[in-house]
């Protein structure tokens, strides 16, 4: 893709995030601010892991 082509494609992204940009979630980013914690962002944590807290090297260090 040219300069031209890849520098238009970047401005009209630009263009659609300032002026489209989705409606703001002001009291979940207050809660954020706060430092509250709610189930409700954990229900949809992409980056959760269910072997989390699992970690096979601290049973061994605890066996030597």
């Amino acid at each position: 893709m040219g300069r031209g082509r890849q520098k238009a494609k970047q401005t009209k992204v630009a263009r659609q995030l300032k002026y489209f940009s989705p409606e703001t979630n002001y009291k979940a980013l207050e809660q954020e601010l706060r430092g509250e914690v709610t189930t409700e962002s954990r229900v949809g944590d992409s980056y959760s892991d269910e072997y989390e807290d699992h970690d096979p090297y601290m049973t061994w260090r605890d066996e030597r």
